[in-house]
C-alpha cells in the first residue's frame, strides 16, 4: 500500500473516532423516567423546577443525563403502561409525584429507584416503611397532605362568614383522597361544619357532583387528584356557576379561577426532587435517603373570583396571602 493511501485511511478513520465515542456516550448517558401525573403544559413549571435545578447540579440534558417524559394525563391506567416502559427501557430512575403513580411506578418495579417529589402520607399510604429510612426501592418528599386540612377549612369560614356545610370533591379510587376525607370530617367537627362527600372517578362525574352540591353545600374544599388537576378550569367554570367557594391544594387551581389554594410550594418540592436524583446517580441507595417534608407553604388568592362569587376577602387573609390574584 502506498504512504499517501495509508495516510488517508488513518485520518479517515481517526475522524470517526469522536462520533464514534460520542455515540458509545450518549448510549451510556444515565437516564430519568419523568412520569407526569398530568400534561407537559400543566405541569410546565414544576418540570422547569426540577430541570433547572438538575442543570444546577451538573446534570445536563443531552449532555451528562438524558430524560424519558411521559405524561399519564390524571389516568391510573396509563400511569401504569408508562411505569411498565420505563422498566422496558431500563431507565436508572423514575420520578413521579402523586400516590396513584407512585403505586404505579412501585407495582411495575423493585429494582429501579423510584424518587417521589409529593407524596400524601408516604408511610400510612403503605409506600415506605419509615420517613427516616424509606426502605426499598422509594424515597422522596411529603405533602403532608392531610395535616393540612383544618388550615384550610378555617380559611373557608374566614372567607365565608356563617359557613356551615362543605362539601369535598376527590376521588374513592385514591388512598390520598380517602385519608384527607376522613381528616376533613375530624377537623370540620371541631369547627362546627358539616361534610359532604362528592366522589368521582371519571371526568363525566364532575358536572353531575356540582349539580348535586348547589343545594348541599356553600364551599368545596377540593383534593389534589391528578383527574380533578387535569380538569381544573372545568371545576373552577362549575364553582362559579353554583357559586361555591372553593379552595385548594395549590395554586394551579386558583390561576385557572378558583378561589383559594392553600400548600406547599410545588415548584420547590420539584426542585428538592432533583437533589435526590442527584444522590442516587452518585450512588445512594434510595431506601437509605429519609423522607422530607415541605418547608415552603403558600396562599394564594384569587379577589377576581372572590368578587364573582361576591365575597370580601377579609383584610387579614389578604396580608397573610403569599400571592393575590387580580
Amino acid at each position: 500500500m502506498r504512504r499517501r493511501e495509508f495516510i488517508k485511511i488513518i485520518a479517515s478513520s481517526a475522524a470517526a473516532w469522536p462520533l464514534a465515542v460520542d455515540a458509545q456516550q450518549a448510549r451510556k448517558l444515565p437516564t430519568i423516567g419523568f412520569l407526569g401525573a398530568s400534561s407537559r403544559s400543566a405541569d410546565v413549571v414544576w418540570l422547569a423546577a426540577f430541570v433547572g435545578r438538575l442543570r444546577e447540579l451538573g446534570w445536563i440534558e443531552g449532555r451528562t443525563v438524558a430524560i424519558e417524559y411521559r405524561w399519564a394525563e390524571g389516568s391510573s391506567v396509563r400511569a401504569a403502561e408508562i411505569a411498565a416502559e420505563f422498566v422496558r427501557l431500563k431507565v436508572d430512575v423514575i420520578v413521579t409525584g402523586g400516590n396513584t403513580f407512585i403505586v404505579a411506578a412501585k407495582q411495575a418495579t423493585s429494582v429501579i429507584p423510584i424518587v417521589f417529589a409529593a407524596a400524601g402520607d408516604p408511610v400510612g399510604a403503605g409506600l415506605v416503611a419509615s420517613l427516616a429510612r424509606p426502605g426499598g426501592n422509594v424515597t422522596g418528599l411529603s405533602v403532608q397532605a392531610t395535616d393540612l386540612a383544618r388550615k384550610r377549612l378555617e380559611l373557608l369560614s374566614e372567607i365565608k362568614p356563617g359557613l356551615r356545610r362543605v362539601a369535598f370533591l376527590g376521588s374513592a379510587a385514591n388512598p390520598t383522597d380517602v385519608q384527607q376525607l376522613s381528616e376533613v370530617r375530624s377537623a370540620a367537627r371541631t369547627l362546627g361544619l358539616e361534610v359532604v362527600a362528592a366522589e368521582v372517578q371519571r371526568a363525566e362525574d364532575i358536572t353531575p357532583a356540582f349539580d348535586m352540591l348547589k343545594e348541599r353545600a356553600e364551599a368545596v374544599y377540593v383534593s389534589g387528584d391528578p383527574l380533578l388537576f387535569t380538569n381544573r378550569a372545568r371545576i373552577n367554570s362549575l364553582a362559579q356557576g353554583s357559586r361555591l367557594a372553593t379552595i385548594f391544594n395549590y395554586r394551579d387551581f386558583v390561576e385557572a379561577g378558583g378561589l383559594m389554594s392553600y400548600g406547599p410550594n410545588f415548584p420547590d418540592l420539584f426542585r428538592r426532587a432533583a437533589e435526590y436524583v442527584d444522590k442516587i446517580l452518585h450512588g445512594v441507595k434510595p431506601g437509605d435517603i429519609p423522607i422530607e417534608q415541605p418547608t415552603k407553604f403558600d396562599l394564594v388568592v384569587n379577589v377576581t373570583t372572590a368578587k364573582v362569587l361576591g365575597l370580601a376577602v377579609p383584610p387579614v387573609l389578604l396580608s397573610m396571602a403569599t400571592e393575590v390574584i387580580e
